[in-house]
């Protein structure tokens, strides 16, 4: 089977992409990837198979990435703009990368007749949900462009599954953690800045009062989650990937272990996710196995990874919060 990856040098895409090619089911991975968030770093041992090719492009550059769906079987797309703050300041690129950029992939696949997709949806189209765990049927209520975008990808796919015959099936992922997560943005992955604090024996960071709940799901189960997509016969589904139990953004801290200041919470964002997680285990026979503790261990055991990442200003966190109220007025 051969694979091409959007966003392949990201975060989940490059650990998508180190378990892809231990499978034998997969003979081929083409790799998209525009290396603004994505390093190639985090490809060092992929690079190594004779499976695996990159290409550093844009997708945005349909003329670019259009000739590499030519004899792929699914496609997983992953390239997104991802920080929710900037999204506010910056609605115009979010809405070019995460909507014009999967309708080139879209268009790619249509021209090719490449017949599947796996998106990398977000949970945070839920808005601020009526009810926990949040399944599947809960009312989309994006708060903010990043979310907007996100959920638009996905209809986009459903649109063209229904009028091009394209299958489909749609992670909506919620906190997904785990190692070479991004340590930047205004406010990146928790976890991620965490580290980069810890090393630098600096407080963390943490939003609001801590008490609020994530869904935190490992990067490794992530990755389960979309080769069993790959592979599975299913098809036109949106699934929720989440570990299915909250934890505390403080019980978080207290696993790392170290001094906490607090910075403004941002509006919109609910203070809890809890995943609903029982499609995902019926259709695609997927189950995170991997707990918030036994994860944060394995986080640690890496801990290097985070060194030379850039650490963060408490100030810019709070001028950035400051610029969201203002659009927010």
């Amino acid at each position: 089977m051969r694979v091409l990856v959007t966003g392949g040098a990201g975060f989940i895409g490059s650990h998508l992409c180190d378990l892809l090619i231990k499978k034998k089911e997969i003979n081929k991975i083409i790799v998209i990837d525009y290396f603004q968030d994505g390093s190639k770093k985090n490809l060092k041992e992929a690079m190594k198979s004779k499976k695996i090719k990159i290409f550093k492009y844009n997708i945005l550059n349909k003329k670019k990435i259009f000739p590499l769906f030519k004899n792929i079987d699914s496609v997983v797309h992953l390239a997104a703009l991802s920080d929710i703050v900037p999204s506010i300041t910056e609605p115009d690129n979010y809405l070019n990368t995460n909507i014009i950029g999967t309708m080139n992939v879209l268009e790619s696949m249509r021209f090719h007749q490449v017949k599947k997709i796996i998106y990398a949806a977000s949970s945070s189209c839920y808005g601020i949900p009526k009810k926990y765990p949040t399944n599947e049927k809960e009312s989309i209520d994006p708060r903010y462009p990043y979310a907007f975008s996100k959920n638009i990808g996905e209809q986009l796919i459903q649109h063209w599954s229904k009028v091009y015959g394209i299958n489909y099936i749609s992670l909506r992922l919620f906190n997904v953690y785990g190692t070479r997560s991004r340590t930047h943005g205004a406010y990146g992955a928790a976890l991620g800045v965490f580290l980069r604090q810890k090393i630098a024996k600096k407080p963390f960071t943490v939003v609001g009062n801590g008490k609020q709940k994530r869904d935190f799901v490992n990067v490794n189960d992530v990755c389960e989650a979309f080769f069993n997509s790959i592979i599975t016969k299913k098809k036109n589904l949106i699934l929720n990937i989440g570990f299915g139990e909250p934890h505390s953004i403080n019980y978080l801290v207290k696993i790392l272990s170290g001094d906490k200041i607090f910075v403004p919470k941002r509006p919109g964002e609910p203070d809890i996710t809890h995943a609903d997680i029982k499609k995902a285990k019926k259709f695609i026979k997927w189950t995170p196995k991997i707990s918030l503790e036994e994860g944060i261990d394995i986080v640690l055991n890496n801990i290097n990874y985070w060194k030379k990442a850039p650490l963060w200003n408490p100030k810019k966190i709070n001028n950035a919060t400051k610029n969201w109220f203002k659009y927010l007025k």
